[in-house]
Order: C-alpha cells, then structure tokens, then sequence
C-alpha cells in the first residue's frame, strides 16, 4: 500500500505537464483530457502532443506514440502469468499495464500483493492522472512554462527509484546499463517509441553472452 500510493500520487501530478503540454501544442480541453482517459500511458502521449507541438504530421505523431505504447504488451506478458485474473477483469486491467503498475507489482513477494501493488497503483493513478490532467488543460496559461515545474520528471524517476533495487545480480544490472546505452544511442536517429523498443534487445543480448561464457568455461 505504501509503495502504490506513494508511485501513484508522485507520478500522478505529472498529468499536470501534460495538461498544459497538450492544451499548448494546440489540443483542445476535451482532446486532452480524452487522451488521458482512452490511452492513459503517460510516454506515449507526451510523444504525441510533443511532436504535434513541434509541427509534425498528426499520422506520424499518432505512430511514434503507438510504437512507444508497445512495450505495454510486453509487461502484459508477464503480468498475466503473475497476477492471473479472472477473465472477466482483464480488459479493465489491461488498461492499467504501465510501466508503474508493472514495476510495483513485479517487486512484490507473492501473487496476493502483487494484486493488490497492481490495483492499488493504477486506480490512484488512473484518478490523479485524469483529475491533473483536468486541472492543467484548464490552467494551461496561467502556468506557464512547465519546463520550470519539472513535473514532467517525476514518472520517470518515480519509476527508476522502484527499478533500481531489483537490480541484484551482475547480469540484472549489465541488462540495464546495456538497456540505456542503446536507447540513448538511437534516440538522435530513430522515431519517437522505436529506441525505447530497440532497447529490450538488451536482454536476449546479455543472455545469450553470459550463455557463451558459461559454455566456454565448461568445456575448459
């Protein structure tokens, strides 16, 4: 509980930035505040209303902001196996599969907290989301530039503060530190949402390395 409520809260007030970020790049109240209730995966729609902002073509926006989106369906992966809800709950819990929901889930001991980690986490955070995202469309102006609030940091380093115990072994952190230095390196020359793709190539990569090692080391 303290875990949930402390990511959804945190993460939450970010909806703020991207209410006055989308109000901004030339959204309308209801676009806004639709994108956070329909999609409500917070990189996917900062890229959107980012590239919008930045005049780019509303198709080429719209993909950025799904390739980034994608890497949901990969933590849902994971998450169907370790939460197994009944059938009926599922649509609904799909709409909750962020990088949050996933990172306090999967750092819970059991298959009980990791339910509760999940549910707890996004209703805070799909309500505070919403509810900011409201509040910022509405007092876009009077803002201001949301560059000097920093809300826009506080997902990902909300996130990062929840990764970063889990990374116990040589190989767990070899996979992020790989992680970052490709999604890093291909930021500058690949879409919005591809880097970020590109970078869960980290793990087969360390896996199938730490895999040749070990069978050198026994055939010696």
């Amino acid at each position: 509980m303290r875990d949930s409520l402390g990511v959804g809260v945190a993460v939450g007030l970010s909806g703020f930035a991207f209410g006055v970020t989308s109000v901004g790049a030339g959204l309308d109240l209801l676009q806004t505040c639709l994108l956070s209730l329909l999609v409500f995966t917070g990189a996917s729609q900062f890229a959107l209303v980012g590239a919008l902002a930045a005049g780019g073509n509303p198709f080429t926006a719209a993909a950025g902001a799904f390739f980034l989106g994608t890497r949901n369906a990969f933590y849902g992966l994971r998450l169907s196996q370790l939460l197994a809800l009944p059938r009926a709950v599922r649509p609904v819990a799909a709409h909750w599969v962020i990088d949050e929901t996933t990172a306090v889930a999967l750092a819970q001991p059991d298959r009980r907290t990791a339910r509760l980690g999940f549910t707890v986490t996004g209703l805070t955070l799909y309500v505070l989301w919403n509810l900011t995202t409201l509040l910022g469309g509405l007092g876009a102006e009077a803002l201001g530039d949301t560059d000097a609030w920093g809300l826009d940091a506080a997902g990902p380093a909300a996130f990062l503060a929840l990764l970063a115990p889990m990374l116990r072994t040589a190989t767990e952190r070899a996979v992020a530190g790989l992680a970052v230095v490709v999604g890093l390196g291909l930021l500058p020359v690949l879409p919005a949402g591809v880097p970020v793709l590109a970078a869960a190539l980290a793990a087969p990569a360390v896996l199938w390395a730490r895999g040749r090692r070990i069978g050198k080391g026994g055939r010696r």
